[in-house]
């Protein structure tokens, strides 16, 4: 296969060939920057280090405890906001749907993120509490988590679009002290006020000292719930003090839903996360002083967290409070144009509803990063034809559990259509047969053989960390286990295939089917449901398959209260593209849904290869799912 785009169309020289040449090595090209960086961890992540200016020199980079206990810098502290408060410039341009725009120089961020910390003091927050967000993606959010990190407090946050409970079912984990909370978002040209969700938030966390009401859409909060404003909060001018932590102290907690019980929550650290998105960023994006990044993301997606990490770097970040297609797929665009966006980053999703559009102009656009699901070969075409051949498109996968990615791009590697183009550097990345052994050209599982920075601490309420290793190190011990189906080429390009677990993936933001199973299973006529989110040719369909209970039909009626359940209770990307009623479904022995093999049979697999008859409690409601392979067509 030919690329369809060389290093030689990248307008400028990038830093990832400054870097290269700070070690004192010589490569031949990135596969061998890629192999020494996973052969000498340690000469990398401290060459990483120096490069980037983290005031780790000389320290040991880490210890031989094989994973998950690897230690990292042992012995060192740092502050990941004292990090992201040090360039000058313009720091963040927020803009929301109704276009109105606000631009922070970090001047002005450092003032209100030394205000807003001095606040939270005097609440008593210190080190190790934790100050939680019901935020959009607005600046207010920034400010908050870097005032929350300066102290060494956990971050943690949860977009509206979320209900009061689903919100709740996340951010109740962590008994936090102190809650942020908008009055509302913009959505697909509508103000949607989250007062009483708000309302009924403050409810269900009892541990709450101080709440603080954010002005995003200018409305009242009318109850008297002792509460401050952001303007009181911040109303005490102070210079930013950010608390040395040592490298392994919690930042902050994501969330990332599996197929049952409540949403895991996942701890990384100051360092790990510091110097991880320094490699992502400025190696592999090529983000720096001067440059503009916007990703379009919701607080919810760890790619917030990316793009926040932006600051670490230099680079100005573009926030957008909206839907990426109001009033049109064009939005994007616009923006990125308008504000001279340097890296864009979108779903698969976007791309394939931008496919008619035509006439784009970003000059100063140098890379358009894509993640969330795979990227088909048909988009790669498009924005070479349509946004320029000199764009670099770096279609990339990771996850929530790392904060980061495992394989992408740099703008010394080659792009092939429908593939991701080498893995990251540091990233031990292989893939495995059922036996643990590396295949190549052949699917396989996507595997980590050698410890990452940004691998989590733990998982919240797991002290003996036994929930941790059965994720990611039940299956190939001492090997991270991520879940995904990758083909290493022979070339060192990848394709992913999609999930090998039954996480859903909604417009690149992970969800949990155990959220869809807490309204569904409660509402009345309902006996029984699943969930399930299948990767078809490039498309991605989210089915709910239901049972319904003696006496009941599910008529349009029915399925629109069902959807009307899901989006209020949930959120709106937990809504199902179909509801379809089915006799039964298939359990193990043990009683759990059997959402895997009813997603890989939806995918097309054969039964006898998806499931053993020994295994499933009812053969034939396992049998019944081949009827929809291909997807919604069928049935």
């Amino acid at each position: 296969m030919i690329p369809i785009w060389t290093p030689e169309a990248y307008p400028r020289t990038p830093r990832i060939t400054a870097f290269a040449e700070s070690t004192g090595r010589s490569f031949a090209g990135y596969d061998a920057l890629w192999r020494w960086s996973v052969d000498d961890l340690a000469g990398f992540w401290s060459a990483v280090a120096s490069y980037f200016d983290l005031g780790l020199d000389g320290a040991p980079v880490l210890d031989d405890t094989p994973m998950p206990g690897t230690r990292w810098f042992p012995g060192t502290s740092l502050n990941y906001a004292e990090h992201a408060l040090r360039h000058d410039g313009t720091a963040v341009i927020s803009v929301s749907e109704d276009g109105n725009v606000t631009e922070t120089s970090w001047d002005e961020l450092r003032a209100q993120v030394g205000a807003l910390a001095e606040w939270l003091r005097g609440q008593g927050v210190v080190a190790g509490d934790r100050v939680v967000g019901y935020l959009p993606n607005t600046e207010h959010a920034v400010v908050a988590f870097l005032a929350a990190a300066s102290i060494g407090a956990i971050w943690s946050a949860c977009a509206q679009d979320y209900g009061a409970e689903g919100a709740a079912a996340r951010l109740g984990q962590l008994e936090p002290v102190v809650l942020f909370a908008a009055d509302g978002y913009r959505w697909n040209g509508r103000a949607h006020d989250r007062r009483a969700q708000v309302a009924e938030l403050v409810e269900a966390l009892p541990g709450l000292r101080a709440v603080v009401r954010v002005p995003v859409l200018g409305l009242d909060f009318e109850d008297d719930r002792p509460a401050v404003t952001w303007q009181e909060a911040l109303s005490r001018p102070h210079p930013p003090r950010c608390e040395p932590v040592p490298f392994e102290t919690p930042l902050w907690v994501l969330f990332s839903s599996g197929t049952t019980g409540t949403p895991k929550g996942i701890v990384h650290g100051h360092g790990g996360v510091v110097l991880d998105h320094h490699r992502l960023l400025g190696l592999h994006l090529d983000l720096g002083p001067g440059d503009r990044f916007l990703w379009h993301t919701t607080t919810n997606w760890m790619m917030w967290n990316m793009v926040v990490s932006g600051l670490l770097v230099g680079a100005t970040i573009v926030l957008y409070d909206g839907s990426p297609v109001h009033p049109a797929p064009r939005r994007l665009w616009e923006l990125a144009a308008e504000h001279r966006v340097n890296v864009l980053g979108v779903s698969p999703g976007y791309l394939s509803a931008c496919a008619d559009l035509g006439g784009l102009a970003l000059p100063e656009l140098r890379v358009l990063g894509c993640t969330g699901a795979p990227l088909a070969a048909a988009p790669y075409h498009w924005v070479r034809e349509h946004v320029g051949p000199h764009v670099h498109v770096a279609s990339t996968t990771g996850g929530t559990d790392v904060v980061s990615g495992f394989a992408g791009g740099a703008p010394t590697t080659p792009v092939w259509p429908g593939e991701i183009s080498a893995p990251l550097l540091g990233v031990a990345l292989d893939a495995f047969d059922a036996h643990g052994r590396s295949v190549v050209d052949e699917v396989g599982e996507l595997v980590v053989t050698k410890p990452m920075p940004s691998m989590p601490l733990h998982f919240w309420n797991d002290p003996d960390g036994v929930r941790y290793r059965e994720a990611y190190f039940g299956v190939y011990p001492g090997v991270w286990r991520h879940g995904d189906w990758v083909t290493r080429t022979s070339r060192g390009s990848l394709v992913v295939s999609g999930r090998s677990d039954s996480t859903l993936n909604r417009h690149g933001v992970r969800l949990g089917s155990a959220d869809v199973y807490a309204v569904v299973d409660a509402l009345p006529g309902i006996s029984d449901s699943l969930v399930i989110g299948a990767e078809l040719d490039g498309a991605y369909w989210l089915p709910l398959f239901v049972v319904m209970a003696d006496g009941h039909r599910l008529t349009d009626a029915v399925r629109n209260a069902i959807r009307d359940a899901v989006r209020t209770k949930a959120s709106p990307r937990h809504v199902p593209d179909d509801v379809i009623e089915v006799p039964a479904l298939p359990r193990t022995r043990t009683g759990k849904k059997l959402e895997v093999p009813v997603k890989r049979l939806i995918q097309g697999a054969a039964l006898d290869q998806v499931a053993g008859v020994e295994a499933v409690d009812d053969i034939e409601a396992l049998r019944y799912f081949t009827r929809f392979a291909g997807g919604p067509a069928r049935g």
